[in-house]
């Protein structure tokens, strides 16, 4: 990932940090930066990813918990206009360094970044967005039924698995373990069809998000909790689920599955700070 187009440092001191930045200033900075680049793509881009980032707790999970390690091939499924891309590239401004949470896991420098999403609408928001601050991150208008995985350290799906039948989903999971090396980690965020109001809430604003952005209206194949681990344990990965919603009406949850082995990970590259 390349450098990010505005400090991250100077608003997490314009935000009254002392010596140690604190982790919601850290945040709000990481994501005025991730957003910048999207003004380039218009309105509706640039208001997409600030409330994407700014609302959905997952994208400060990843970070604080180091979900996303440094120098990782990241494969992500489903990318839309490239909000994780974007927020990698801020990770890598050679500021963001300085105002690292020290709570938090150590910042995902170097990460290679391989984005596919099916709408090509959204693939050329992400493309106009970050052609320049992230020059080296690839994205692909694809069908995850059909596209091929490339080699990865993490495979992130969020919000995304739930658009295709169930056989459809642990085809798409086969392929994901076979892109992943031993050690590798795919992060699947799913809604829980147990919690079935949260659930039904879920659904009821995806498909008014779906509308929004111009796409037309899947039906959605859900899971419960049970489920989604029994299937991944099929699979042959070790599978931690957590609470993805937190401050949203919603049943979402965070799959960690793991492959078992230890992850060989490159060094992060000195030419994309």
């Amino acid at each position: 990932m390349s450098g990010a187009p505005e400090p991250v440092l100077s608003a997490v001191q314009g935000a009254g940090s002392a010596a140690a930045p604190k982790p919601h200033h850290a945040w709000r900075a990481l994501v005025h930066t991730a957003c910048a680049p999207y003004r380039r793509a218009g309105r509706f881009a640039f208001h997409f990813a600030a409330g994407k980032l700014a609302r959905d707790p997952v994208f400060a999970a990843l970070l604080r918990q180091g979900l996303l390690p440094p120098g990782a091939r990241v494969l992500d499924i489903g990318c839309g206009q490239g909000v994780l891309a974007a927020l990698l590239g801020a990770c890598d401004h050679p500021s963001a360094a300085a105002a690292w949470p020290p709570a938090w896991a150590p910042a995902p420098r170097g990460a290679r970044y391989h984005g596919l999403d099916l709408m090509p609408r959204d693939i050329a928001r992400a493309q106009a967005a970050l052609a320049v601050v992230a020059p080296l991150a690839r994205f692909e208008a694809a069908d995850m039924r059909q596209a091929a995985f490339p080699p990865s350290d993490v495979a992130v799906i969020l919000d995304v698995l739930h658009y295709v039948d169930h056989a459809a989903q642990a085809q798409v999971l086969k392929r994901v373990r076979d892109a992943l090396p031993p050690g590798g980690r795919l992060l699947l965020r799913v809604g829980d069809s147990q919690q079935r109001l949260g659930f039904a809430i879920s659904q009821w604003v995806d498909r008014a998000v779906t509308r929004v952005r111009g796409h037309s209206v899947a039906p959605t194949w859900g899971r419960s909790m049970a489920q989604w681990r029994a299937l991944l344990g099929e699979l042959g990965f070790e599978v931690s689920t957590q609470p993805m919603h937190q401050g949203t009406p919603f049943a979402n949850m965070l799959l960690v599955a793991q492959r078992p082995g230890q992850l060989p990970l490159q060094a992060p590259v000195q030419d994309m700070a």
